[in-house]
C-alpha cells in the first residue's frame, strides 16, 4: 500500500484534482502578513511536534499563525489531519482518516499545561466515519484539560454531527466547554458550491440546541466573505444567528489556499468589515469580530474575556 503524501496537492485534495484552476488575485495591502520567525513561534511549534499534535493553524494555512504562535496560542485539531468532507474552501486534507488515538486527549492536555494557556481552542476534522462523529473524543479531551489545567477556559469548534447517532451533541455539551463554536462558513445559497456536505439550517439548529441544553454556555459562529455573497445575505445570516441566540459572530476574508479551491470573488475592504461589525452589534450580539484577518480562533482568549464581560454588563452585574 502506497502512503499518501499530504504535502502533494493532488494527494492532499484528491476530490479537487479534476477541478479547473481558478485565478488567484493579488492580495491587497491590508491582507498581507509577515512570515513567522520569532522564538515564541518556534517554541510553540516544538511543543506541538513533541506531543505529536496537529493544529488547524498549519493544516488550514491560517495567515495569523505567526502572530498567534509567537504568543503561545494555538488551535489544536484532534482526531487526525484527514477530513471525511471536501469543502471547496478548505485546505485540510480529504480522504479516509486513521483510527482515533486514545492517548491524544492526554497529549493535548499536556501541551495546554506546557504552554500555560489561559484559554484553549479545540477543533477537529469532520469524522463522518465514526458513529458519534467524534463527540466522545471531544468530551474526553475537555475532561483531560480540566484535570491538568483546571483554571484554563475551553472553547470547542466542532463539526456539525450531521451523520452522527442521536446524542452526539449532548455528549459534548455535557463535558461543559466554556464556549461552543460551530461555523456556518457562508450564506445559504452558496452551500452547494462552498460547503456541499453540510446543511445550513442543520448547523443553525445545532447551535440553537446547545443553548437549549445549557442556557449559560456561550455560543459562537462565523462566516467568510469574498466567496460571492452580497451584503443583504450576510445581514440575513446575522438575523438567523440571533434567532438561534448565538452570542458571538466572527466575519473574515476568504483566502484561496490553492488554484484548485473555490475562487476569491473579491477582497472586502476594511471599511465594509467595520460596517458589518456595527450592523451585528446593532442586532444584539454580545461580541463581534469582523476584520479581513479574523478567523474563528484569532485572539480567542482576549475575546472570551470581553464576551464574559459583555454578558455581565448586559445582566447589570459588571
Amino acid at each position: 500500500m502506497t502512503l499518501r503524501d499530504l504535502r502533494m496537492p493532488d494527494q492532499r485534495h484528491p476530490e479537487k484534482a479534476h477541478r479547473p484552476d481558478q485565478d488567484q488575485p493579488k492580495k491587497p495591502s491590508w491582507i498581507r502578513v509577515k512570515a513567522p520567525t520569532s522564538e515564541g513561534y518556534k517554541q510553540t511549534r516544538d511543543i506541538m511536534r513533541d506531543n505529536k499534535l496537529s493544529t488547524v493553524c498549519e493544516e488550514a494555512g491560517c495567515p495569523n499563525v505567526g502572530e498567534c504562535w509567537s504568543q503561545g496560542h494555538a488551535t489544536m485539531m484532534i482526531m487526525g489531519e484527514i477530513c471525511t468532507r471536501g469543502c471547496t474552501f478548505c485546505n485540510v486534507a480529504t480522504g479516509k482518516p486513521n483510527a482515533l488515538d486514545v492517548f491524544e486527549p492526554g497529549r493535548v492536555a499536556h501541551a495546554v499545561q506546557k504552554l500555560g494557556l489561559k484559554h484553549v481552542v479545540i477543533t477537529s476534522v469532520d469524522r463522518d466515519d465514526l458513529d458519534d462523529g467524534g463527540a466522545e473524543h471531544f468530551a474526553q479531551t475537555i475532561r483531560a484539560i480540566r484535570h491538568r489545567s483546571p483554571a484554563s477556559t475551553i472553547e470547542v469548534l466542532t463539526p456539525d454531527f450531521l451523520k452522527s447517532t442521536p446524542g452526539a451533541l449532548e455528549t459534548v455539551v455535557e463535558a461543559r466547554p466554556d464556549v461552543f463554536n460551530h461555523n456556518l462558513e457562508t450564506v445559504p445559497h452558496l452551500y452547494t458550491t462552498v460547503r456541499p456536505g453540510a446543511r445550513y439550517f442543520h448547523s443553525l439548529r445545532l447551535l440553537q440546541k446547545v443553548k437549549e441544553l445549557d442556557p449559560g454556555m456561550f455560543t459562537k459562529s462565523g462566516i467568510m466573505v469574498g466567496l460571492g455573497e452580497d451584503r443583504q445575505s450576510v445581514l440575513q445570516v446575522m438575523d438567523d444567528m440571533r434567532a438561534a441566540d448565538i452570542d458571538f459572530m466572527t466575519i473574515g476574508q476568504y483566502l484561496q489556499p490553492t488554484p484548485k479551491h473555490h475562487r476569491v470573488d473579491r477582497f472586502v475592504t476594511p471599511e465594509e468589515f467595520a460596517g458589518y461589525e456595527k450592523a451585528a452589534y446593532g442586532k444584539g450580539f454580545l461580541m463581534v469580530s469582523a476584520t479581513p484577518l479574523t478567523r474563528s480562533s484569532y485572539h480567542a482568549g482576549d475575546d472570551f474575556a470581553r464576551l464574559r464581560d459583555a454578558r455581565l454588563k448586559k445582566l447589570g452585574r459588571a
